[in-house]
C-alpha cells in the first residue's frame, strides 16, 4: 500500500509542478506522466481522467495552504498583528512561490465552467474568509465605514483585495506599488 501511496503523490506532485507553470489548458496527461516518470496509464488508474486528478491536485494545495494561512492568523495578539501577519504571508508566497497563485487563478477559471472545480475552489475561498473573519474581524474594532456591513462581507472584501492584488503582482513588477496595496488592506482598522 505505501508504494501506491508514494506513487500518487509523485503524480500529484508532478501534476502541480507541470499546472503551475504550464497552466492546466497547456498540459496533458502525457506531460504529467512524464514529469513523474510513469506509464500514462497509471495517471488514469490512480485518479480516473485529467478532471479527476487536478480535483486532487487542488485537494492537495488546499490542505497545504490552509495550514499555512491558519498559522499565519496565529501570530500576532492584536487584529492589526494578525492582518500583518497575513499580509506578510501573502507577500512571500508571492514572492517565494508565485506559481500557486498561477495555479489558483487558473483553476479559478476552470471552476466558473466546472461544477467539481467549483465546490472546491468555494470552499476553499469560504475556509479562508472564514478564518480572516474568526481570527482577525471578531477580535478588532474596524473603523466607522466598515462597520455597516457583515464581518463575513467584510472578511470577503479582505481576501478579495489580498487575492485581487496577487494577480497584479504576478501582472506587474512594480512591486514598491503592489506591496503598499497589499499594506493598504489595514485600513479598514484606522
Amino acid at each position: 500500500m505505501e508504494g501506491k501511496t508514494n506513487q500518487s503523490q509523485k503524480i500529484l506532485n508532478a501534476a502541480y509542478k507541470c499546472i503551475s507553470t504550464k497552466g492546466y489548458a497547456n498540459v496533458s496527461l502525457r506531460d504529467i506522466a512524464n514529469e513523474a516518470g510513469v506509464v500514462l496509464s497509471q495517471l488514469n488508474y490512480y485518479f480516473g481522467n485529467k478532471e479527476g486528478l487536478f480535483a486532487e491536485v487542488i485537494k492537495m494545495m488546499i490542505n497545504k495552504y490552509l495550514h499555512e494561512i491558519n498559522e499565519a492568523l496565529d501570530i500576532g495578539e492584536t487584529a492589526r498583528d494578525k492582518m500583518s501577519s497575513l499580509i506578510k504571508f501573502f507577500k512571500e508566497m508571492l514572492n517565494n512561490n508565485p506559481e500557486l497563485f498561477r495555479l489558483l487563478y487558473d483553476l479559478t477559471g476552470l471552476a466558473i465552467w466546472s461544477s467539481s472545480f467549483s465546490s472546491l475552489l468555494r470552499n476553499l475561498f469560504n475556509e479562508i474568509s472564514n478564518m480572516i473573519e474568526e481570527k482577525i474581524l471578531n477580535k478588532s474594532n474596524l473603523n466607522d465605514n466598515v462597520t455597516n456591513y457583515s464581518s463575513k462581507s467584510v472578511a470577503r472584501m479582505i481576501l478579495g483585495a489580498m487575492f485581487g492584488t496577487a494577480i497584479q503582482v504576478i501582472l506587474d513588477s512594480d512591486e514598491g506599488d503592489i506591496s503598499d496595496a497589499l499594506n493598504a488592506v489595514q485600513i479598514i482598522f484606522e
